[in-house]
């Protein structure tokens, strides 16, 4: 199976409206910059996008937020989105705030084939809504589901064509469980080698999770908040 496509264009094709997206990253460590952008231009539109956090304004999946392509985000931090509060209190953008950890573990076991577990976190709260409550060891723990997706759209430091990663540092957050994830999964990568070329005892993702994957261009560190000292 050839999964080597040549830019973010080409691998976004086949995403349509209405779909349910994960996007991997922490903050803006790790997010799949290119394919972003490929998103923005592809149009698609009613989109239920996945992910530890909203991006700031115009810089990730604020770019998103910025053309409305997005209907609904399930995060688990959203505070540095000016564009994101701005729909959020119009209406015009649906929110699911799940605690980080469930929020990971979820998206872990959906990528596993669990359907289900129970978590203490969240008990007592809105997150509990009307979900089944049980008693384990004598401590309340509420039902949450394992999560899928339509696509996966992660990004790693370094891949092969055979679709095996390597992630780095904080960059591995969300990117590896979601890469599990997806029916189908998108990798962009700052290099790409031949199958083989990678140490097998430090791939995080193999490439079996992978269908398609390309070398990315231009990617740039940006800072989600600066702090200055006078």
């Amino acid at each position: 199976m050839k999964k080597v496509v040549r830019n973010a264009q080409e691998a976004v094709q086949g995403i349509k409206d209405g779909m349910t997206l994960m996007l991997g990253g922490f903050g803006l460590c790790g997010i799949p910059e290119n394919c972003l952008d490929a998103l923005v231009e592809l149009g698609v539109k009613n989109l239920t996008c996945i992910s530890n956090n909203a991006g700031i304004d115009n810089v990730g999946l604020g770019k998103l937020l910025r053309t409305q392509q997005i209907k609904k985000m399930i995060s688990s931090y959203v505070g540095e989105n000016k564009e994101f509060e701005r729909q959020y209190l119009s209406g015009e953008l649906e929110v699911e705030l799940i605690p980080q950890g469930t929020l990971a573990e979820r998206i872990r076991a959906g990528g596993a084939g669990i359907p289900a577990f129970f978590v203490p976190a969240g008990y007592g709260t809105e997150v509990q809504g009307d979900k089944e409550v049980r008693f384990f060891n004598g401590k309340p723990h509420i039902l949450e589901m394992g999560m899928r997706a339509d696509f996966a759209i992660v990004k790693a430091w370094k891949g092969d064509t055979a679709g095996n990663l390597i992630y780095r540092y904080t960059a591995n957050n969300f990117n590896n469980m979601m890469a599990a994830a997806g029916i189908i999964t998108i990798a962009e990568v700052e290099i790409l080698v031949p199958a083989g070329d990678l140490d097998p005892n430090k791939i995080h993702t193999p490439g079996i999770f992978v269908q398609r994957i390309f070398q990315g261009t231009d990617y740039k560190k940006q800072i989600e908040f600066t702090t200055t000292i006078d």
